[in-house]
């Protein structure tokens, strides 16, 4: 991909704010979001988002050092009403107060601290063990079969299982729970109706809660992540049931969601930039900056948000206290002016200090799996494929939240040592 080369009074006319509904999934079907918020970056870098269709207004932030600054700023800002539009546009969320994720404060450090022992060395080096044995299967299966859509053969099958090992979700339920997650914040296509996405979500609560009770009657070991939540205790007082269920949930959620669609966002990439597989292949770069690119180039999460407690005043533009403010990562991985040639795929890229798993206190708790998935997602197909061939234009999920793929259909060519 190259940057638009449009004039400048074109790009100043294209950051328009009346041209963008981002409320619209269907914004994110015809626009490319890599390329879309470069005149709103050059021209209108904080602008406000008029209502639309019943929904509230909104601030649009694009900048990488604005996004960073609001991140980190966890006393004008919160998240207690949303940390995603979906739930900011209605004016609360049910879980805030109580899932890590729209949770501030004291609380929020506790309830990290407590589920950051299931995160542990320790006790992820099994889990992180059969990552890497499971994508060495999957993918010598879809070498195998040549022909695939990579997203239902191999992108589904592996960050469920790992979530599946960190909470000890039997093994048989976890193809159904991938099902219902990607119905949740995304949709398949815009034929998806917002009730598939709100029972999707009530179905995984309900699963959640017959699990937690079982563990609450049965600790086991008390080391996957949902016997720790169901038996441990602040100052002496053992969490709630919504707090378990919710931060459980919150999971499921973000970790299966991002690391699908990385994997299947790699892949693309791939089939599309041959020099960049040829250094991964020769080992020309290392698979930890090369997974950090793979991080900046697909941005599996396009934004997050905040909701502004004070007046808070930002460039030209004084955010009031009740609004809400959205930070856009898909935006801030290719500020011109935090990266060098950011619409350049470059896997030796050094820096990259992108903002795919977010920044300041709500920095993603599953970072470390994430970029596991990733490196070992690199290393099995460095190894055992040759060619990756596009078969078809790839389906992007129906979403302004989950930048992803619906399918993506390949052909594998696999190596003859592997």
């Amino acid at each position: 991909m190259t940057a638009p080369t449009l004039p400048v009074a074109e790009l100043a006319a294209a950051a328009d704010p009346a041209a963008l509904d981002l409320t619209d999934p269907q914004t994110f079907d015809d626009n490319d979001p890599h390329e879309m918020w470069r005149p709103y970056r050059a021209h209108n870098p904080v602008f406000w988002h008029a209502p639309r269709g019943g929904n509230p207004g909104f601030w649009v932030f694009t900048k990488y050092d604005d996004i960073m600054a609001a991140y980190r700023d966890n006393k004008r800002y919160t998240s207690e009403q949303g940390n995603v539009l979906s739930t900011l546009l209605l004016g609360e969320d049910s879980a805030a107060g109580k899932m890590l994720a729209v949770t501030d404060g004291p609380r929020h450090r506790e309830i990290r601290n407590l589920m950051m022992k299931s995160f542990s060395p320790r006790v992820l080096a099994p889990v992180v063990e059969n990552v890497q044995k499971l994508t060495d299967r999957l993918i010598s299966e879809a070498v195998e079969i040549g022909e695939l859509d990579f997203v239902t053969a191999v992108a589904d099958r592996i960050p469920i299982h790992t979530i599946g090992d960190l909470m000890g979700i039997p093994a048989e339920d976890r193809e159904q729970l991938v099902d219902w997650n990607a119905q949740t914040l995304s949709r398949y296509s815009a034929d998806d109706g917002e009730e598939v996405s709100l029972m999707a979500r009530n179905e995984i609560v309900l699963y959640i809660s017959g699990l937690m009770a079982e563990r609450r009657r049965n600790p086991g070991e008390g080391e996957d992540v949902l016997s720790t939540l169901a038996t441990a205790t602040i100052d002496g007082e053992p969490l709630s049931e919504e707090e378990i269920i919710y931060n459980a949930y919150s999971l499921i959620l973000g970790g299966d969601e991002s690391s699908r669609a990385t994997a299947s966002g790699i892949v693309h990439a791939f089939s599309q930039h041959d020099d960049q597989w040829r250094r991964l292949k020769n080992a020309e770069v290392t698979l930890e900056s090369a997974t950090e690119e793979v991080m900046r180039w697909t941005t599996p999460t396009m934004h997050f948000g905040r909701y502004a407690l004070v007046d808070i005043p930002i460039r030209d533009h004084v955010v009031k206290a009740g609004e809400i403010v959205t930070l856009w990562n898909s935006s801030a991985n290719f500020d011109e002016d935090a990266f060098v040639d950011p619409y350049t795929f470059d896997l030796g890229r050094t820096p990259n200090k992108h903002v795919s798993f977010g920044h300041g206190p709500h920095f993603c708790l599953g970072a470390y799996l994430g970029r596991v998935h990733m490196i070992s997602m690199l290393e099995s197909l460095r190894t055992r494929v040759a060619d990756i061939e596009l078969l078809a234009p790839p389906t992007r999920l129906f979403s302004n939240f989950a930048n992803g793929h619906a399918s993506l259909k390949v052909r594998l060519t696999g190596e003859r040592s592997a």
